[in-house]
């Protein structure tokens, strides 16, 4: 009948409107989903950015709590000559002086200088054969700067140019040239400006930790000095707790293989 025929139209009909609502109900939904998870890409691939960035500009420093309390109990460290006394701040200074460089190693390590509103970060490669020190220096603008030091004269050259200009080494030592404290820096404190020393561990490496107290101007400098190479393989500086100089060891080498470390761009071999 007429009155059927419309019935079954009527209900086509409503069939067909609310399948069309569901699949507008179900692309929404998708759109919804699909654009939730494209922010969350884009949020971690910019996470993995900015630690990628943060990771190439950081040195990490050895934390107060890595303090070495079996060395202290053996009373000895294995690897070194130095019979371990208690380091407190009235005998650090005696331990350190005690302590002697080899005369032969390859190393590097990174450098890094804060200042307001910018930071500055030099990568340093050091090369160390009897009185002669070669240093190589990455500065922040590229350009690489090459000295060549036995104490008493200094040859400094730049990239790969042939020119070089020679210099009586005067008061500007090796350590200065690789812009890291010197041990005479420690040695000269006064028993008063140390605040702390104990044995503490950086990495692997068993080491001797000097603090100052803060200065009248602010400044508290730190420093870490390997107990089986006597170098100093890290260093820090603030003031009024703002770190303004971070030093880093990266690589160290104590039986390397020299080629032309000791050669100046002419060609003249200062050292066989």
């Amino acid at each position: 009948s007429a009155c059927a025929l419309t019935g079954r139209r009527s209900s086509e009909q409503l069939h067909t409107i609310l399948r069309g609502r569901r699949r507008l109900m179900d692309k929404r939904k998708l759109n919804r989903i699909t654009v939730g998870f494209v922010a969350l890409m884009a949020l971690v691939i910019i996470l993995m950015l900015v630690n990628g960035l943060r990771r190439t500009a950081h040195i990490t420093l050895p934390q107060e709590s890595d303090v070495t309390d079996n060395a202290q109990e053996d009373g000895e460290l294995s690897g070194s000559d130095l019979t371990l006394v208690e380091i407190r701040p009235d005998t650090v200074q005696s331990a350190i002086a005690a302590l002697e460089r080899p005369t032969q190693y390859r190393r590097t390590f990174r450098v890094m200088q804060f200042w307001s509103g910018g930071s500055g970060e030099n990568e340093v490669s050091v090369a160390v054969n009897g009185p002669w020190t070669r240093t190589d220096r990455t500065q922040a603008d590229g350009r690489v700067r090459h000295s060549l030091t036995d104490g008493e004269v200094t040859y400094i050259w730049y990239d790969s140019e042939k020119d070089f200009a020679t210099l009586a080494a005067g008061s500007i030592t090796a350590d200065q040239e690789q812009m890291i404290p010197t041990y005479e820096d420690v040695l000269a404190l006064e028993v008063e400006q140390i605040a702390l020393a104990d044995y503490r561990m950086a990495s692997d490496m068993k080491c001797i930790y000097v603090e100052t107290a803060e200065n009248e101007d602010g400044y508290v400098s730190r420093f870490w000095v390997n107990v089986d190479t006597g170098l100093l393989v890290a260093a820090e500086r603030q003031q009024d707790g703002e770190t303004i100089y971070r030093m880093g060891e990266l690589s160290m080498v104590s039986d390397p293989t020299f080629t032309n470390d000791f050669t100046l761009p002419d060609g003249t071999v200062v050292m066989g």
